[in-house]
């Protein structure tokens, strides 16, 4: 078995950090390995993919368990309360934190021995009803909070925009997101990290200032 798609995302994202005059040091791609098996993801490992993102706990716990490489977790699902511990225990990242209530049982959970857990916080760019994520006005009073907790390092945002039709609108809502992102940053808060971008428009994602990017299909083809 070989994961084709491979090298050529690997090739377009250093193209769209050329045409954006970034490094590609700059930019960390995840295997959005949700449904995936195992032995897929050993065969990502192997073509140089050392980052892995997976939605549901119950099946993540299986894969982390099992794979004993030097991986980077990161959980990009929604975070139930009830799950908080486990993911905590686990995982290296989180993407999805939407709530006060989540980073603290993040908080409380994550052991020591492992240092803070890295986080970041999710962004509802679209204000779409059926999507998680915090409301921009909502951010700076919940960035203000986590930052007081111990054992979370909050690293920045992750957004997962509604489809647009056409790449230039795709565009605008990522350059509209960069914007939210540096003013932030200029705020004072010490972020380094914007996760925005899948397989249908991580070009774009970058080329507007992604720092993490988030591939499912693009890498391990289409989910039987």
């Amino acid at each position: 078995m070989k994961l084709e798609n491979i090298q050529k995302i690997i090739l377009d994202i250093k193209e769209n950090c050329n045409l954006s005059k970034r490094s590609v040091e700059d930019v960390t791609l995840i295997g959005a390995s949700k449904s995936q098996t195992i032995e897929k993801i050993i065969v990502a490992y192997e073509e140089g993919i050392k980052n892995f993102g997976e939605n549901y706990l119950q099946e993540a716990e299986e894969k982390i368990s099992k794979l004993d490489q030097d991986i980077v977790w990161h959980f990009i699902g929604s975070i139930q309360s009830r799950k908080a511990k486990r993911i905590a225990e686990m995982f290296d990242w989180v993407h999805t934190i939407d709530s006060f209530k989540v980073a603290e049982k993040l908080n409380s959970s994550r052991p020591k021995s492992k240092g803070a857990l890295n986080a970041c916080l999710q962004l509802n760019i679209d204000d779409e009803e059926s999507k998680s994520g915090l409301k921009i006005e909502n951010l700076e009073e919940i960035i203000q909070k986590i930052e007081a907790l111990e054992n979370l390092k909050l690293r920045g945002l992750m957004v997962i925009p509604k489809p647009r039709d056409s790449e230039e609108e795709q565009r605008k809502v990522f350059r509209k997101v960069k914007e939210i992102y540096d003013s932030l940053i200029r705020q004072g808060h010490n972020f380094d990290t914007l996760s925005m971008g899948m397989t249908s428009d991580y070009g774009v994602a970058i080329q507007e200032g992604a720092t993490m990017i988030r591939i499912g299909t693009g890498i391990f083809g289409p989910r039987i």
